[in-house]
């Protein structure tokens, strides 16, 4: 019998990396302090309880994103949602379809659930777009479950929902599944729906951390057709039995407010984009598509593997880039534009003088 090793090599290294001032690693907004919203003590409900599927979060994640409240599925954050997801979705065996570069945490858990892995590629030289002619030709019959991340993680490319469609139609066509990781959605301009509302072959997840700065709640989800969310209830009945109820109790608060909770965080997104989209044209060392959405992307460096230049910026410029390995592409790297502005000029500085001394 062959052991399955459970772990995320990558998830260690985010964890435990060396501290910088200024982290260009951070795949998230600032961290939104609660305590703004003038939260009371009897606002947690500190009954010592647990609330079994807690109706009114689950109305409020319903109720944000146009679904019923019978196909939402709590989780301890996105990761938590994924694992959950694919353990009701795949069997040992199954042949799962994932997307090249990854996010290393989806490779690592269906790999633990016993899944033979298929790659799809998606092209640099095309902004790494979802191509749905891509999928098809690395599916077969064997295939149950396509795996996506949209915004794709790490580049930040938003596919559509023509893309979506196609590659719905063919999952559909072969008795599959599409389990789409939206934990970046939220950041698209202009708003876009979840792919929840495009067939029953689609399960979302998605949670308050990256795009509200909340990641400290652990309030994440799955939304999927109701004969399926009750089978994620119950296999979570082995995992985590419940949420903690007073995470919980601060998650609705903050979805009912959740402007508050937001505030000028797009406007500042949005500017650290077109900051970085000046210094990318700036350089002919580096290569990468614009950043219209999303609070990531990943240029290809010259010269060649970014471990090199993650170690110039950490040692000598007090900042950080996440290297290409982590995604399976080492001669890139992937950058976040979730810093207040002052803080990611002077990082995206810095980065700029780590590259000049490595030319």
């Amino acid at each position: 019998m062959i052991k399955r090793l459970l772990q995320s090599d990558y998830m260690h290294w985010a964890k435990f990396k060396p501290a910088v001032r200024y982290p260009l690693t951070t795949s998230e907004v600032p961290h939104f302090r609660l305590d703004r919203l003038g939260i009371g003590i009897a606002d947690l409900e500190l009954d010592g309880a647990s609330h079994p599927r807690y109706a009114p979060l689950r109305e409020r994640i319903a109720n944000r994103y146009g679904v019923s409240i019978e196909q939402v599925v709590a989780a301890d954050g996105t990761s938590m949602a994924n694992f959950l997801a694919m353990s009701a979705l795949i069997s040992p065996g199954d042949e799962v379809l994932i997307e090249h570069p990854a996010y290393e945490p989806l490779l690592r858990a269906a790999s633990f659930l016993g899944a033979d892995l298929r790659r799809f590629e998606r092209n640099p030289a095309e902004a790494f777009r979802l191509d749905p002619a891509l999928v098809e030709r690395q599916m077969t019959d064997l295939t149950r479950l396509i795996i996506v991340t949209n915004h794709h993680n790490p580049s930040g490319s938003l596919a559509d929902e023509t893309e979506l469609r196609a590659i719905g139609h063919l999952a559909s066509a072969r008795g599959a599944r599409v389990l789409v990781d939206e934990v970046y959605i939220d950041a698209a301009v202009p708003p876009r729906r979840s792919a929840a509302h495009l067939g029953p072959e689609f399960v979302c997840t998605n949670s308050l951390t990256k795009v509200y700065g909340l990641s400290g709640l652990r309030c994440g989800w799955i939304l999927a057709e109701p004969d399926l969310a009750e089978r994620m209830w119950r296999l979570n009945d082995l995992m985590g039995v419940n949420q903690a109820h007073q995470a919980e109790r601060l998650a609705c608060i903050a979805l009912d407010r959740i402007d508050e909770v937001i505030g000028e965080t797009p406007s500042i997104v949005d500017r650290n984009r077109k900051r970085f989209n000046a210094f990318v044209e700036d350089r002919s060392d580096l290569q990468c598509a614009t950043a219209i959405h999303g609070l990531t992307a990943f240029p290809r460096w010259s010269g060649g593997d970014t471990e090199r230049l993650n170690d110039r910026s950490l040692e000598h410029y007090d900042t950080a880039v996440v290297p290409g390995r982590w995604f399976e592409m080492p001669d890139h790297f992937r950058v976040g534009f979730g810093l207040a502005a002052s803080d990611f000029d002077e990082a995206i500085k810095r980065l700029g003088c780590a590259l000049d001394d490595l030319a």
